[in-house]
């Protein structure tokens, strides 16, 4: 089994974003990773819809939408207008998730749950059914290049049990750190998809570098 790779497009180079979309395009990428910041649920403010659109227009692979925003309810439509194929709103910003998930569904797009470092796998129990993939934060939400939290893989682990134990197709995405040494141990613990950013677009060929981490294999 290998990894499902989502390059995060907040680590490329703005001035030249068309020419990164058109990278990951000829790359092993399996989505492009597109996070939206609006400076109040995190201390950052990224991109909105324009921009979304413009990686809409040049990109070939689907687009993993990350809401790290409050209120995300209001704006699901635009941003499957915008190209989203995967919408993933974070639990801390949701007083009723269960409505966002239909939402997002009945949008035609995927649905993705998103869960901060601090917050238990547990509180998804009772809907993790009606969640296509779950976002673990593996380090605070933000900024790139942070420090991978260690605790991550226990939180992967409970995850995968709590999937299996209810039956259900969710996919684990981890957001934040990922590299070559800790991405083994991530796939071992249960995780389907690597968000990568400064790791990818830092590197001196990202191609290759994404290729890197599609190789990996349980450990």
């Amino acid at each position: 089994m290998s990894p499902l790779i989502a390059p995060s497009i907040l680590a490329a180079d703005f001035a030249n974003l068309q020419r990164e979309v058109e990278m990951l395009n000829l790359s092993e990428a399996d989505y492009i990773h597109v996070d939206i910041m609006d400076g109040v649920f995190v201390p950052n403010i990224s991109f909105g819809i324009p921009v979304t659109e413009a990686i809409h227009r040049h990109a070939k692979k689907p687009l993993d939408i990350h809401l790290m925003i409050v209120n995300p309810d209001n704006y699901l439509e635009a941003f499957r207008n915008a190209g989203a194929e995967v919408i993933s709103v974070h639990y801390e910003a949701c007083n009723h998730l269960h409505r966002t998930l239909q939402a997002i569904h009945d949008l035609g797009a995927k649905a993705g749950v998103a869960i901060n470092p601090h917050t238990p796998v547990e509180l998804l129990s009772d809907v993790i059914q009606d969640i296509d993939q779950v976002i673990i934060m593996s380090v605070n939400p933000g900024f790139g290049g942070q420090k991978f939290i260690e605790n991550t893989y226990s939180k992967v682990s409970r995850l995968k049990d709590l999937i299996l134990a209810k039956g259900a197709k969710t996919k684990i995405e981890i957001d934040g750190g990922v590299n070559l040494q800790n991405a083994p141990k991530l796939l071992t613990a249960g995780a389907d998809v690597f968000v990568a950013g400064s790791f990818v677009f830092n590197s001196s060929d990202p191609v290759q570098t994404i290729s890197q981490l599609k190789s990996i294999r349980l450990v």
